[in-house]
């Protein structure tokens, strides 16, 4: 039966080396680096349609996913997970890039729209709006036309640096948030301070 600990993040991204450390991937290295951590590996896993990993974090048991279908396709990993597990919405976290906030900042979010991002849209589609988000900071090209290439293109090293080094406080509180709740992991990780608007579009 499945245990009423487990809980699941699932990192956004696209598979393939050619996309590996594209900015549209930053899903994929926070959960990368949480399985690092942990000691363990991924493993393809085709009835989710994707690569899994198993890892205790915060007490809980916590399933690892990283979808193998491209980004506007996620919520069919998303939905394999979530129904093989009795997953609740409220019990699973997207790892995912954010255009909206600078490279470096990671923020938890409960809910809410898609903004345009083409993986949680698919995502709306499976699970609706009420599941968890960390949101990674990317930076914003400054154009919307530009927002493609940007995504697809890989960070600077600055802007790279930034968002791994962020992973430290957002890991922090992903642990928070399964030990003691997401109200107090919140408040944990958005008491950081926030690194200069701009420092993005370097």
């Amino acid at each position: 039966m499945p245990s009423s600990d487990l809980h699941a993040i699932v990192g956004l991204g696209n598979p393939g080396a050619e996309y590996a450390r594209t900015r549209h991937n930053a899903g994929f290295w926070f959960v990368d680096g949480l399985a690092a951590g942990a000691g363990v590996s991924f493993r393809t896993e085709s009835k989710f349609h994707g690569e899994l990993a198993r890892i205790s974090l915060g007490g809980r048991d916590v399933l690892l996913l990283k979808p193998s279908t491209f980004m506007n396709r996620s919520g069919q990993a998303v939905q394999a997970l979530s129904a093989f597990y009795k997953l609740a919405p409220a019990s699973i976290l997207i790892a995912h890039d954010e255009l909206d906030l600078p490279a470096g900042t990671v923020r938890l979010k409960a809910g809410g729209g898609h903004g345009g991002h083409n993986g949680l849209r698919d995502i709306h589609k499976v699970l609706g709006a009420d599941y968890l988000r960390l949101r990674i900071g990317i930076g914003h090209p400054g154009d919307k036309n530009l927002v493609l290439n940007y995504v697809l293109g890989r960070a600077t090293k600055n802007d790279e640096t930034a968002i791994l080094d962020a992973f430290d406080d957002a890991g922090g509180a992903v642990e928070t948030w399964l030990a003691r709740g997401w109200e107090r992991a919140v408040t944990q990780l958005h008491t950081k301070p926030v690194p200069p608007s701009g420092g993005a579009l370097k």
